[in-house]
């Protein structure tokens, strides 16, 4: 199963639970993620870890870009990460 690195690319949290630049390795268990970004982004991390390419841009890819669903207060871009 691949790694996947989340990055934190822009964050204005209400909560104040993110920064920008803040990064996650998820592997087999959740990362320490709000349960409202993490039901946005999970399934893409699912599908790269499980092999998949998806649409970036005019390009497919092994990455993502998401927003939180709070009015995208949070944005993460996430990545396979090989080696």
């Amino acid at each position: 199963m691949a790694r996947v690195k989340l990055t934190i690319t822009e964050s204005r949290c209400r909560s104040g639970y993110f920064t920008k630049g803040q990064s996650f390795v998820v592997e087999d268990l959740c990362p320490p993620l709000c349960h409202e970004l993490w039901n946005v982004v999970y399934p893409y991390v699912f599908a790269l870890q499980n092999g998949a390419q998806l649409d970036c841009g005019a390009e497919r890819a092994e990455r993502f870009e998401a927003k939180c669903p709070d009015s995208g207060r949070v944005c993460v871009r996430g990545e396979v990460l090989r080696g």
